[in-house]
């Protein structure tokens, strides 16, 4: 069975939508989504979320019941959201996550079938929505396939990317995902991406994940807007060169919402049931992050 675009246009109309306020996971993969929202439909940039702590402007909050969250997926009710996290642990999924578009819950990827999680970045899923094809300039498909280290798990994963490719049709795959497995794009890498990145100070840490052929480890970018909002621009500027999108307007920050971030065992959720859990202690957002653990975040104060 394949995923139709049009019935999940259908689902969540607002997709549709321009010019929508969203805000973005604070790292690699949702900057590289804010600009592409910002090029192809006008989204309006207005904070960032790390799982951890918000990062509003004063355009948020006075929107904050129409705001969109990407790359992410929150609790409550009134929270649209567009991401790829798996979510759902006994088919009971809580009523807020209904009005999330989430390629995992659509194809019903559990904890119990945790290898089959949709392999690619949110940007990804969104090329293919919006049937937008990447042209084949090297230096184009780098900065695209570096979210999420799309890359590797091409490299790594065949089986499950050829699944999700069949689920996904109508999209020219072959021409994003050529010539991937090769150390020439391996090379390409090392020596053209990611200097670009340590340069503007948008590489902090490395994934667990290594290349294939020369066990090159994938670089990871998580920003912190209270004092990184050159790196900001700086990728944005960047993703603008390269991909000739716009610049998203950076969002001026007036308030820090702090929470608190927390890990669990999965069977003690189950047990208890997701969604008196959720209930219990008031969680915001959450992600099953394996297939015995659940991260989520409360706001004690959170209106």
């Amino acid at each position: 069975m394949n995923i139709n675009r049009n019935i999940i246009f259908k689902n969540f109309s607002w997709l549709k939508d321009k010019n929508r306020f969203f805000i973005t996971s604070s790292d690699y993969d949702g900057l590289i989504c804010a600009s592409f929202l910002s090029h192809y439909l006008g989204w309006k940039l207005v904070g960032y979320y790390n799982m951890e702590n918000i990062w509003i402007s004063k355009k948020g909050l006075e929107h904050k019941k129409e705001l969109i969250w990407v790359d992410l997926n929150i609790v409550p009710q009134l929270g649209k959201s567009i991401g790829g996290q798996i979510a759902n642990i006994d088919n009971n999924l809580p009523s807020g996550l209904k009005s999330s578009c989430n390629l995992n819950i659509i194809n019903n990827v559990t904890y119990k079938n945790f290898k089959n999680k949709f392999p690619f970045s949110t940007l990804i899923f969104l090329l293919w929505l919006y049937n937008i094809d990447i042209k084949s300039k090297l230096v184009s498909k780098l900065f695209i396939l570096h979210s999420d280290s799309s890359w590797v798990k091409i490299q790594r994963y065949n089986k499950n990317v050829n699944h999700w490719i069949e689920l996904l049709e109508d999209y020219n795959w072959n021409n994003l995902f050529s010539n991937i497995d090769t150390i020439d794009y391996e090379k390409s890498i090392d020596q053209i991406l990611y200097p670009y990145l340590i340069n503007i100070g948008a590489s902090t840490g490395f994934s667990k994940l290594k290349s294939k052929h020369l066990n090159i480890k994938t670089r990871e970018c998580r920003l912190n807007p209270d004092w990184d909002e050159d790196i900001i621009l700086n990728l944005f500027e960047l993703f603008a060169q390269f991909l000739n999108w716009d610049c998203p307007e950076i969002p001026i920050i007036s308030s820090r919402i702090n929470g608190k971030k927390n890990i669990i065992k999965l069977d003690l959720v189950l047990k208890e049931g997701l969604n008196n859990f959720i209930l219990k202690n008031k969680v915001f957002s959450y992600a099953i992050t394996s297939p015995f653990n659940l991260k989520y975040t409360i706001f004690n104060k959170l209106k």
